[in-house]
C-alpha cells in the first residue's frame, strides 16, 4: 500500500454528504476511513447503551455506502492515539482528517492527546467546521450572521469512488455490551442511520410540522409533530447546514403559496428556524468554556445546593417516583424513548434543582444517559441554565402540577405512563393525593409526593434570589452576558425580577 494515506477520522459527523473532512482529504490521495469506539469513552458518566444502539445502526449504513464507493468503513475498538500509531506504523499516515468537535471533557482531552501524537509524528491533522460553532472566537457580536452565511454555503459532496485498500481488516462493529455498557433497554427509541433522518427531516417539513409552534409545548403532541432531528443532527448522520438549507426552500416556497395552510406552516417554519439558531448559540458557549460541564457558570452559585445529592431524592426523580403524576410520566416516557420535548426536559431538570434541590450535575447525567440525542453542547449549559446557575437567565421554577395541567388537561399522557392512576378521575389525575380514594392507592401502587412542590418552590425561590442580591452578583453577570449572551435578546442583568418579555424565546435541549 502506498504511504501516502490519509485517514478521514468519522466521530459526530456519521454520514458522506456534506463531509468536508472527507471530501478534501479525498483530493490529497488515497483514504482510510476510520472510526474509533473507544470504551473509555462510553463508560462516562454521560454515556449509554442507547446512545450506542443509535451510533451503530448509523455506522452500519455508513459502512454500506461506503463499501458502494469501494472502501468499506475501518473500525478499531480501543484507544484513539494507539489505533493512529498501529496504522502510521504499517502503513504511514500523510494526513489526518476529521471535523472540529465539541464533545464532553473527556473527547476535549483525548484529542489534545491526538494534536500531540500528530505534532510528534508530523502528521497534519486538518479538522474542517461542519456547525455554526466558531472555535477560538473572541467575540459574540456578528455570530448571527455568520451563521447564516455559514450554512448557506455549498454542500459537499460525497466522492464519487474510493480506491479499495488491501492488507487492512474492516473490523466489526462492536456491540453494547461488548463496550462494556450496562443494559439500557429503550424500546421505543428512534433508529439510527442518515436515511432514516433525512426521511425524519421530509416529514417533518412537508406534513407533521405544520402545527410545531403549538404542539411542541405539550408530550401528548410533540412525538408526533415536533421535528425528532435532534439524534440525527447531534450524531451527524444529517448536517446542519442540509437541515437549515431544506428548511429555507421550504419557507421560499411557503411564501408563494396561497393555500389557507401556508399561514401555519410559515409560523412553523419560522420557530424551527429559530430553534437551528438556539441549538448552536448554546453550543458556542460550551465550546468557549469547557468547564461549564462541571463548574457553575456564575460562581456566586458554588455552595447553594449540597455538593452530594440526596439519594433518595435523586432514585425517585430518575425512576419516575416522585409522586407527582406529570413528572413521572415524563420521566418514564424518556426512559422508554430516549426523547422527550423541550418543555419537559426544561420541567423535569427544574423539578431536580428547585423541588428537590439538588445539585444540577447529577440529574444532568441521568438525563444525558437518557437523550439519545445528547449534545454536550446543550445539554451541559441548558443544565444549568434551568437550574439557575448562570447568572444571565430567568430563574422559571415549574409548577410540575400545573404544567400537568396545562399540557395533559386530560390526563391522557399521564395513564399512559403511570398506570397506576388510571382509576384517578381526570379532574384529580394530576393531583390525586386530593382523590376520595387516595388511601387505597397512595402508599401502595403508588407513592405519596416526596415533597409538597408549593412549598420546595417558595424555599428554592427564596434562596436563589439570596444569591442574587449579593453585592458582587450583577458584576459577574455582566461579564457573563458579554461572553455567552445572545445580541438578539439583548438582556440586561438588573439583578431584579421582571416580567418575561413575550419576545422572549423559550430555550430549548432539542428541536
Amino acid at each position: 500500500m502506498s504511504r501516502n494515506l490519509h485517514v478521514v477520522w468519522f466521530k459526530r459527523d456519521l454520514r458522506l454528504a456534506d463531509h468536508r473532512a472527507l471530501s478534501d482529504a479525498a483530493q490529497r490521495g488515497r483514504i482510510l476511513p476510520l472510526f474509533v469506539a473507544e470504551p473509555e469513552l462510553w463508560r462516562q458518566k454521560d454515556m449509554s447503551a442507547r446512545q450506542w444502539g443509535f451510533v451503530s445502526e448509523c455506522l452500519h449504513e455508513l459502512r454500506a455506502e461506503l463499501a458502494e464507493l469501494g472502501q468499506p468503513l475501518i473500525v478499531r475498538v480501543g484507544d484513539v492515539v494507539q489505533v493512529l500509531s498501529n496504522i502510521h506504523q504499517q502503513f504511514g499516515v500523510a494526513g489526518l482528517w476529521s471535523h472540529e468537535e465539541t464533545g464532553n471533557a473527556w473527547t476535549f482531552g483525548r484529542d489534545r492527546d491526538v494534536k500531540s501524537w500528530c505534532r510528534c509524528n508530523g502528521v497534519p491533522w486538518t479538522e474542517a467546521r461542519q456547525s455554526g460553532v466558531i472555535r477560538g472566537l473572541k467575540s459574540r457580536t456578528g455570530w448571527a450572521r455568520r451563521w447564516d452565511r455559514f450554512m448557506a454555503e455549498t454542500t459537499t459532496a460525497a466522492p464519487v469512488a474510493l480506491a479499495p485498500l488491501e492488507d487492512i481488516a474492516s473490523g466489526s462493529i462492536p456491540t453494547a455490551s461488548e463496550l462494556g455498557l450496562a443494559a439500557d433497554p429503550c424500546p421505543d427509541r428512534q433508529a439510527g442511520g442518515r436515511r432514516e433522518g433525512l426521511r425524519v427531516l421530509d416529514s417533518f417539513l412537508q406534513q407533521r410540522g405544520r402545527n410545531y409552534r403549538r404542539a411542541m409545548s405539550s408530550p401528548v403532541t410533540a412525538f408526533g409533530e415536533c421535528s425528532r432531528l435532534s439524534p440525527y443532527l447531534a450524531w451527524g448522520a444529517v448536517s446542519m447546514r442540509e437541515t437549515a438549507q431544506a428548511t429555507w426552500v421550504r419557507r421560499a416556497d411557503l411564501k408563494q403559496s396561497t393555500c389557507a395552510t401556508a399561514k401555519p406552516w410559515r409560523g412553523a417554519i419560522a420557530s424551527f428556524e429559530g430553534r437551528l439558531h438556539w441549538r448552536d448559540h448554546f453550543t458556542q458557549k460550551l465550546e468557549d468554556e469547557p468547564q461549564i460541564e462541571f463548574e457553575n457558570l456564575h460562581r456566586a452559585y458554588d455552595r447553594l445546593r449540597p455538593a452530594e445529592p440526596d439519594v433518595d431524592r435523586l432514585n425517585a426523580w430518575s425512576n419516575g417516583e416522585t409522586g407527582l403524576p406529570f413528572v413521572d410520566a415524563c420521566m418514564r416516557a424518556l426512559t422508554a424513548t430516549g426523547w422527550m420535548n423541550f418543555r419537559m426536559r426544561a420541567m423535569l431538570m427544574a423539578v431536580a434543582s428547585y423541588h428537590l434541590w439538588l445539585d444540577w450535575r447529577a440529574p444532568g447525567a441521568v438525563l444525558a444517559r437518557l437523550f439519545t440525542d445528547y449534545e454536550p453542547g446543550i445539554h451541559w449549559p441548558q443544565a444549568q441554565m434551568q437550574s439557575g446557575t448562570t447568572g444571565i437567565n430567568t430563574v422559571r421554577i415549574y409548577n410540575p402540577v400545573k404544567q400537568g395541567k396545562d399540557q395533559d388537561p386530560d390526563g391522557v399522557f399521564v395513564r399512559r405512563w403511570v398506570p397506576e392512576l388510571r382509576r384517578v378521575p381526570s379532574d384529580l389525575v394530576h393531583e390525586p393525593w386530593r382523590w376520595e380514594g387516595a388511601p387505597s392507592l397512595l402508599g401502595k401502587s403508588y407513592p405519596f409526593p416526596i415533597v409538597d412542590h408549593l412549598t420546595a418552590a417558595k424555599s428554592a425561590r427564596q434562596k436563589v434570589w439570596a444569591v442574587r442580591s449579593q453585592p458582587e452578583y450583577r458584576t459577574i453577570a455582566r461579564d457573563i452576558q458579554q461572553k455567552h449572551g445572545s445580541r438578539r435578546s439583548g438582556m440586561k442583568m438588573t439583578g431584579r425580577r421582571r416580567k418575561r418579555s413575550p419576545r422572549s424565546p423559550q430555550l430549548s435541549f432539542d428541536i
